[in-house]
């Protein structure tokens, strides 16, 4: 690939709160964050090639379940699910440290790597997804609440639960909660060119992809 044919995009800074407005601003202009740090890439390296980035939203308005979407939510019908306020608790820590333990490489090493140690301490209103049963805790995800948007930040589940599918029912619950609020889009993530760990991103309904260049336009995969 020549790279000298294309602009790079390599961007972050770091900032101690944005309001709801400029969250969905800087959503829609390709920036995601970890923490208070915000972040825009256009080429990344996956498994020792460069590849191009692309991120995604959902069209909130005009997203439909898929059918194994159906399937997963019917599969974890009974699992209590909650949606509130961030709290990073004992649990958690827990539960982040059997979730990493399903990675080879590039293994994080805190829950802080993602999001930050409070409300407080969160440049964004941030809610959390928690699913449990009998009390145990198996998945939560961490997303932003702006304006006009959602955005999806970092989730964790039990490996030994993986089955069933959490990752995906979490940011479900979460397209589900900015729906019933009336938000626009949810914005998922980064996609990879070809096939990554990351194309289950690109199995939704209403999806856009940005070109880099201020606009979005319905995605379309590889």
């Amino acid at each position: 690939m020549r790279l000298d044919r294309f602009e790079i995009v390599n961007e972050e800074f770091y900032v101690e709160r944005v309001t709801p407005a400029q969250l969905d601003l800087l959503l829609a202009d390709g920036w995601r964050h970890f923490g208070r740090q915000f972040f825009r890439y256009n080429f990344g390296i996956y498994e020792g090639e460069i590849r191009r980035v692309t991120p995604l939203r959902i069209r909130l308005d005009d997203f439909t379940l898929s059918k194994s979407q159906r399937r997963n939510l019917r599969r974890n019908s009974d699992l209590e699910c909650s949606v509130e306020p961030m709290e990073i608790t004992p649990e958690i820590h827990e539960l982040f440290h059997r979730h990493k333990s399903r990675f080879k490489s590039g293994v994080p090493g805190s829950i802080y790597d993602f999001v930050a140690n409070g409300p407080e301490d969160s440049p964004t209103n941030v809610l959390m997804v928690s699913v449990s049963r009998a009390d145990r805790l198996l998945a939560v995800s961490f997303f932003d609440v702006g304006d006009g948007s959602i955005s999806s930040i970092y989730g964790i589940f039990d490996p030994e639960e993986s089955p069933r599918g959490l990752g995906i029912f979490t940011l479900l619950k979460e397209i589900e909660h900015g729906q019933e609020a009336g938000k626009a889009y949810c914005y998922h993530g980064y996609a990879y060119e070809g096939e990554s760990f990351y194309d289950y991103k690109k199995r939704f309904a209403a999806l856009e992809g940005f070109d880099w260049n201020g606009d979005w336009g319905p995605y379309r995969p590889e």
